[in-house]
């Protein structure tokens, strides 16, 4: 089950914010536990016992490292289990095909391995428990003794698929105790209105371009097309990631939980180290807390910190999948990330900010190119004929026709992407008492409508989360 489905927006939804409100305080987490076990197992069933057991699993080595905290040896058991434990179940079904794959290429053998589907959202609630496990170890948090709250923290569905990823420590005094105001509640629904319009209106309709350009073959691709459906690709994972993100933050709300900002208009930096610090904000906070500072951060001179921001990067690309075009696409921004840090980001400091964008984006745009094409040689063909190799020229009718018929929603994807029409949100309620008690709520009542009339009648609503 997906947010942006009519099961989920009009059955699932609906039933369970009624089941939670009517229930008494002390089994709201129990209902919500239920629930998100429910929305997981609503596509395929078989994969919620590897969720229930790394609940359990994390659950009791939890509890045991606290016990032994003062008798490290023991402590450090329990700990290194966990870790084996979770990264052994991700390693099996994310990465077992990509190892054995390429040692069967290295080798020339011909070891089988079963076709197993990801198990949706392992990579988020597998770093999810690996950090309520590390953070119990450092004693940075408290063991949790009741299993339906730490089951709730793991399971929760509103950020279960797509993020954020969610430290425990953030959560935890919310797991105990939280209350909804009648405002707040009307800010999360705000929220999910908008993400879900970002998601469906915008992300799947420029999403169309892309299918339509990916879909010819590179060689019969004009300059031009190549543009606009790399363009259009940029715009629709930002605006479903972003918008799924929303939906999760906004259902938190609704459900008295207080999640963090994961996307922060990351197309408007000028470098890429600040688009880092903007996109998927939950996984670079993730990763900065749990490898990049334990492997010695900034702390021991300029070698072993690019060694570690290498390292960073190299398991970032992995995270996003077992292929090696996320190895090389983590490592492409790492070598910018690092670059920019021993000198470039001064250089970009003295430059127009026209110019520090367009080197961001430029260098953004070759990135998605890279996370997109599942082939190495397919993303190398592909860059090539954006920059004229190998190419049918610089335009063609197909380039043309793509180009007039989607102008309009380039020009407000573009223009959604950055804080204006926040802003003008904001201005509006601000002067205008009207906007804000009837133009503002009309808007998203809208945003509403026409995001069910186009979920009725849609083909194409895809989930990139899914890879994830």
């Amino acid at each position: 089950m997906v947010f942006s489905s009519l099961v989920f927006l009009f059955l699932f939804l609906p039933f369970t914010l009624l089941l939670y409100y009517v229930s008494p305080r002390k089994l709201r987490n129990a209902v919500l536990l239920i629930t998100s076990l429910i929305f997981y197992a609503w596509g395929e069933p078989v994969y919620i016992v590897i969720m229930v057991f790394s609940t359990v699993f994390d659950y009791f080595n939890g509890l045991m490292i606290d016990k032994y905290r003062h008798r490290k040896p023991i402590a450090s058991m329990f700990f290194f289990g966990s870790m084996a434990g979770s990264l052994g179940i991700l390693g099996f079904f994310k990465y077992g095909g990509f190892v054995i794959d390429n040692i069967n290429h290295i080798f020339h053998l011909q070891i089988q391995m079963a076709d197993l589907p990801l198990p949706v959202g392992i990579s988020f609630y597998t770093f999810q428990t690996m950090s309520y496990v590390v953070d119990v170890y450092l004693g940075k948090v408290q063991a949790q003794r009741n299993i339906i709250a730490f089951g709730t923290y793991v399971a929760m569905f509103p950020q279960l698929v797509a993020g954020p990823i969610v430290k425990y420590g953030d959560i935890a005094a919310q797991l105990a105790s939280r209350r909804v105001t009648l405002d707040r509640f009307g800010e999360g629904a705000e929220l999910f209105i908008r993400g879900l319009a970002k998601k469906v209106l915008l992300a799947n309709n420029i999403g169309l371009l892309w299918t339509s350009v990916k879909a010819e073959p590179t060689a019969e691709l004009s300059i031009l097309s190549a543009w606009l459906g790399i363009i259009a690709f940029t715009l629709q994972i930002y605006f479903d990631f972003s918008g799924y993100s929303d939906m999760a933050r906004g259902l938190g709300k609704m459900f008295g939980f207080d999640f963090m900002q994961n996307f922060r208009y990351p197309y408007i930096s000028r470098s890429v180290t600040e688009f880092w610090r903007r996109w998927h904000i939950s996984l670079g906070a993730w990763f900065r807390e749990y490898v990049y500072i334990p492997l010695g951060g900034n702390r021991h001179g300029m070698m072993k910190q690019l060694r570690n921001v290498l390292a960073v990067w190299f398991l970032t690309g992995l995270w996003h999948g077992a292929s090696w075009n996320f190895i090389v696409w983590g490592l492409y921004f790492g070598f910018f990330v690092m670059i920019e840090k021993l000198f470039l980001l001064r250089w970009l400091g003295r430059l127009p900010v026209f110019a520090s964008h367009v080197y961001t984006l430029l260098i953004v745009i070759i990135g998605w190119v890279l996370f997109e094409m599942e082939q190495l040689a397919s993303a190398w063909r592909f860059t090539g004929v954006m920059f004229g190799f190998g190419g049918h020229g610089f335009a063609d009718r197909q380039a043309l026709y793509d180009l007039s018929a989607n102008a309009v929603l380039l020009i407000v994807l573009a223009l959604c992407a950055t804080p204006l029409p926040g802003k003008v949100l904001t201005y509006m309620k601000q002067r205008w008492r009207t906007a804000g008690v009837i133009v503002v709520p009309f808007m998203y009542v809208l945003f509403m409508v026409l995001s069910t009339a186009y979920l009725v009648d849609a083909t194409y609503n895809p989930f990139l989360y899914f890879r994830f």
